[in-house]
């Protein structure tokens, strides 16, 4: 059995060119989408992450405004910036991206963000509305991730899903998401003893512990659909420099039915849930039931 990719670019691009539609219903009532993303010192990575999502934006007509901020700033500062933003009526999403320099606490400053602007599903109000089961902005990745399975026709209910991370940015939302429509649910973390003997008993595997392959091909169930959530740059090897997932996609795509691929699987399907986040907001927003 050699498994079938999921194709994280190519369901993003179909995504959002089904998003362009509710744009432009958004622009002829003279609303544009406004996603303000703020970046707080120079880490390369973060850099990287917001060039992307602000160029996503664009490509789908959407305002997103970026907010460049030295390492220095003060906590007070980035919590001013983001009370200013909370007043403005042009932006409907807020994204800090993370991490943040280490003597600003982020979980203040997420916090401060107004929850029906939270585009990353994070603020504690989103995250209870999605613990009761009438979320109103999903994490992203956890909500790209369902997308994905969507779109494969893959129903949870009934199915066992094993996921290896408990974070509250990806495996404990997961676990709700995938609860809500009817799967049997195992969260699991590196420190699971006989960690394999658990993952075996997935149909459906989520790995987001952030450890260059740790799940290993023996270490799948036959047929499993095997969602890996992990990049790493590997820095050791003859691969030194290159990107890796959490699962060793080589021995695992030989045992699961659909695998995504590390990079272009979860990565573009976060960014477009991003999104669809902020336009959903907009559309809250305006006054429409978001589609």
């Amino acid at each position: 059995m050699t498994a079938r990719i999921l194709d994280g670019n190519a369901l993003g691009r179909e995504l959002r060119s089904r998003m362009r539609g509710r744009v432009e219903v958004l622009a002829a009532r003279g609303v544009t989408p406004g996603l303000a993303v703020i970046l707080v010192g120079e880490n390369p990575a973060s850099k990287v992450y917001v060039r992307n999502k602000g160029r996503a934006c664009e490509e789908l007509g959407m305002h997103a405004p970026l907010i460049n901020l030295t390492g220095s700033t003060s906590e007070a500062d980035l919590l001013a910036e983001i009370a200013k933003l909370n007043d403005d009526p042009a932006i409907h999403g807020i994204l800090v991206q993370l991490p943040l320099p280490a003597h600003i606490a982020s979980k203040k400053v997420l916090e401060a963000i107004a929850p029906h602007k939270d585009a990353d599903g994070f603020h504690p109000i989103n995250v209870g509305l999605l613990a009761s089961g009438t979320p109103r902005f999903a994490p992203c990745t956890p909500a790209g991730v369902m997308e994905m399975l969507a779109a494969e026709n893959i129903n949870p209910r009934g199915k066992h899903a094993v996921i290896v991370g408990a974070s509250n940015i990806v495996g404990k939302p997961m676990a709700m998401l995938l609860l809500q429509k009817g799967a049997t649910i195992t969260i699991c973390n590196s420190k699971t003893p006989d960690l394999g003997a658990m993952t075996r008993q997935a149909d459906i595997l989520v790995v987001a512990v952030g450890r260059p392959k740790m799940v290993t091909g023996d270490m799948v169930k036959p047929g499993a659909v095997v969602i890996d959530v992990g990049i790493n740059r590997l820095v050791e090897g003859p691969n030194a420099g290159k990107l890796a997932g959490d699962v060793d996609f080589d021995t695992a795509k030989d045992v699961a039915s659909l695998i995504t691929p590390v990079p272009g699987g979860v990565g573009p399907m976060t960014i477009t849930m991003l999104l669809e986040n902020t336009l959903r907001a907009a559309e809250l927003t305006a006054g429409l039931n978001a589609v």
